[in-house]
């Protein structure tokens, strides 16, 4: 061994202590290596021991705070009534036709999921049609929260929690429910699956500041005073059934109707079939496709849609010509033989080639005579009389989405001769009932609702449109064709009901098809004192009554149909006997 490693070895087992006495010869003392490194060792393990107090300390208390914070309501049912609300709406009569119930949906923190694979596979078997890959993704993801299904049933609800999956919840949430189903669909509405208005009554709440206080959390555990509409629901029943029955019946592709109170502008009931369920506005298919039939019926025909409404249209030009001072009810024009007018030919369904008077022109319902009477008011005023009454303008209701009526760009002689019967302009169904409405209750076109509104409150809104002598006359000849004339079909027996039929050529692809019609019917009751207007329409019925395919067959009948079965419940008594009787009318 060399001498340099045993000096070392020998170093590093001494212990040399050099003292300084008090006479101060030594400097200072000196440690030996063994007792620096101890004191090392002691130095680190206080500093372990310290990290390890350190940390229990941090977990106790993280423990505490978690022990003493409140649990997340995402976490749980939480209190149901905490969740923002829509006010039931109901009808006239206080009967419910939506309100809220409470639900649950499902959803996941995926930062806690454990196993994504483990979990699709588990509510699979609970939740039918579940997206595998969708759902995957979202358990897949960085974020704290997925949706993965809105609106489960008690029992799904049930059998996920036996699961006991970690990273699975559940949030209280409010379901629209619509006890009449389809019976109203399209006058109420429809929610989406957060709950806000998409259509009918439902959007219009919102549009009225609804959705805006439930942003800020202002409908939250309040209870909102229920929407009463205009509607009676055991009237809305009657009418949609007559418009099913009516589309199957007589093979068309839509039908639908309304009734109107003629003193007030009240909806007491509409409906349009095809229609949907709005407790399941989006049906889904097998293959989770969405069926594209079934939102077909989503199209409000009655006050979403327009359509040339064909001799209904008569009713207006006569009373055009009535209010102009150019014809009275004893004025005869000439319908002997067709007009020629730039390379069109006017003529008449069933012509009686032979002057007609007025009462005549609207019982044959002569073309030939009413594009006389359009003619000695000329292009101007025909224009002006039907502005005037609203069916040229977009109609000013509650309901949203209500169309737009069209006309031509520029109005000539031929435009305004087809026009008077119905041809070239197109309007809604609702706007053709209110503005008949004004023809027959002296003269007073009302804004149609579908809010209660009382008489008061109607002649705040009154628009005088023609005079009261013009209503008299226009009542005379209702009447007279309900008794005479296409009315016929839409009498009832102890009931004075006038109307009057449109059959016009239907509009595919901007031609008139020739063996395609669309058909109406706008009739009033009891004629001596209107009350009710009542419209029919169908879409291209295929047959009708004994085989016809004309308003008379199709389009009238249903209105006999609604006038049978829904007077009663309106209020109006029926009359046997003498005809100087009056009616008697209560209230509804």
């Amino acid at each position: 061994m060399s001498l340099i490693a045993r000096i070392l070895k020998v170093k590093s087992r001494s212990h040399i202590l050099i003292t300084r006495p008090e006479s101060g010869l030594f400097p200072e003392k000196i440690l030996g290596t063994r007792n620096k490194r101890g004191g090392q060792a002691r130095q680190r393990l206080g500093i372990t021991v310290g990290a390890f107090v350190c940390g229990f300390l941090l977990i106790g208390g993280r423990l505490v705070q978690y022990g003493l914070a409140e649990e997340p309501t995402t976490a749980s049912l939480g209190n149901p009534s905490a969740v923002a609300s829509r006010p039931d709406i109901v009808d006239r009569n206080g009967q419910l036709l939506a309100t809220d119930v409470n639900m649950v949906s499902l959803y996941a923190d995926p930062r806690r999921i454990i196993d994504a694979d483990e979990v699709v596979e588990k509510l699979a078997a609970i939740l039918p049609n579940l997206d595998w890959r969708d759902t995957h993704r979202k358990l897949r993801t960085d974020s704290g929260f997925q949706w993965l299904r809105r609106q489960l049933t008690p029992r799904q609800q049930a059998d996920i929690l036996a699961l006991g999956i970690p990273g699975i919840g559940f949030r209280p949430e409010k379901r629209r429910f619509y006890p009449g189903g389809r019976s109203a669909a399209h006058i109420v509405g429809h929610v989406n699956v957060d709950n806000l208005g998409l259509a009918g009554m439902e959007r219009y709440l919102d549009q009225q500041g609804l959705a805006d206080l439930r942003a800020i959390g202002m409908t939250s555990g309040v209870s909102l005073e229920p929407v009463r509409l205009s509607i009676g629901i055991r009237v809305q029943n009657i009418v949609r059934d007559v418009a099913a029955k009516a589309m199957n019946a007589y093979q068309a592709e839509a039908a639908g109707a309304i009734v109107l109170d003629v003193e007030t502008g009240e909806v007491l009931a509409m409906a349009s079939v095809p229609d949907y369920d709005p407790n399941e506005p989006s049906r889904t298919l097998t293959d989770g496709s969405v069926d594209k039939e079934y939102e077909k019926g989503w199209f409000n025909r009655i006050s979403n849609a327009t359509f040339e409404m064909g001799s209904t249209f008569k009713s207006f030009t006569l009373a055009m010509g009535l209010d102009a001072e150019k014809i009275t009810l004893n004025s005869v024009v000439d319908a002997s033989r067709p007009i020629r007018m730039g390379g069109f030919t006017i003529k008449d369904f069933k012509g009686k080639n032979r002057p007609l008077t007025i009462p005549e022109v609207f019982q044959y319902s002569s073309n030939i005579g009413t594009a006389a009477v359009a003619d000695m008011v000329g292009i101007e005023g025909h224009q002006e009389f039907l502005t005037r009454l609203g069916l040229l303008s977009k109609m000013e209701t509650e309901m949203p989405g209500v169309a737009t009526p069209t006309q031509p760009r520029t109005w000539k002689k031929i435009n305004s001769v087809t026009i008077s019967f119905g041809h070239g302009v197109a309007t809604t169904p609702l706007q053709t009932a209110s503005a008949a409405s004004a023809l027959i209750n002296g003269g007073k076109l009302i804004p149609p609702t579908f809010l209660p509104r009382s008489p008061e409150q109607a002649a705040t809104l009154v628009k005088t449109v023609v005079k009261q002598s013009t209503s008299e006359d226009m009542r005379t000849l209702f009447r007279r064709n309900g008794q005479k004339g296409s009315g016929r079909a839409a009498q009832v027996e102890g009931f004075d009901i006038g109307g009057k039929t449109g059959t016009a050529d239907k509009v595919v692809n901007g031609r008139y098809a020739s063996d395609l019609n669309f058909n109406a019917f706008v009739g009033a009751f009891p004629m001596d004192k209107p009350k009710y207007m009542v419209l029919s329409i169908i879409d291209a019925p295929k047959t009708g009554v004994h085989g016809g395919r004309t308003a008379a067959s199709t389009a009238a009948p249903m209105v006999k149909a609604i006038i049978a079965r829904a007077a009663p419940l309106l209020g109006v008594q029926p009359r046997f006997g003498s005809k100087d009787a009056p009616y008697s009318i209560e209230s509804f």
